[in-house]
């Protein structure tokens, strides 16, 4: 199964304008991630103590539940476009990702794999969101995929059919202008059965699944 999870706006923005290496979610994006930076399960991971546990809880378990592999594209691993360089980015997440899996990151650009700690080791994937994905569930072994986004690799796998599982977790915000997930048409089509909805403090979760 292929499970995409990710954090909305109201008007239906996933990131704020004008996006950077310095703002990658862009200006006034991170205000849609402010729910889930104080829950204990979100914190544990990326190696923070404390936390809080509400009805937010088992929504992001269950996005993180029986994960083989992670799917995400070259922007939400950041370090910029273009060619990787003599000194090419390490990531967001330090030495110790909180992903413990293989991570396949979509590119223009062919890298060697990069191991660091903690079981995460990043493959680079040039030929498109099939081969992609056809690696990780390789490399999943019979466990989930869990598509970290950005947008535009979300698009792409959206308008192929190929998510399983949507987890969209709407933030009452209006961010006016950004980054839409369904843009030009993506997901058009697409059979979807509503199986959860749970209203936690700051954000509404609905989770869908492909018919």
């Amino acid at each position: 199964m292929l499970k995409f999870s990710i954090a909305m706006s109201l008007d239906g923005f996933v990131a704020g304008p004008n996006q950077s290496e310095q703002d990658p979610l862009g200006e006034g994006g991170e205000q849609l991630h402010e729910w889930v930076f104080e829950l204990a399960a979100w914190r544990e991971p990326h190696g923070r103590e404390g936390g809080v546990v509400n009805e937010s809880t088992p929504i992001v378990e269950g996005a993180m539940t029986n994960v083989g592999a992670t799917l995400m594209g070259r922007n939400m691993f950041g370090g910029g476009p273009g060619p990787w360089g003599t000194d090419p980015w390490q990531g967001w997440w330090g030495d110790d990702p909180p992903f413990h899996t293989p991570v396949f990151v979509l590119t223009h650009h062919a890298r060697e794999p990069l191991q660091l700690q903690g079981g995460t080791t990043f493959h680079f994937v040039t030929d498109g969101i099939s081969s992609a994905l056809a690696q990780a569930e390789r490399a999943a072994a019979g466990k989930d995929v869990a598509l970290g986004g950005g947008a535009d690799v979300a698009q792409q796998y959206l308008a192929a059919g190929l998510i399983d599982e949507m987890r969209l977790s709407v933030v009452p915000l209006l961010l006016g202008s950004g980054t839409r997930l369904f843009e030009d048409g993506a997901g058009a089509g697409l059979a979807l059965e509503q199986v959860q909805a749970a209203q936690a403090p700051g954000v509404t979760h609905l989770v869908y699944r492909k018919r």
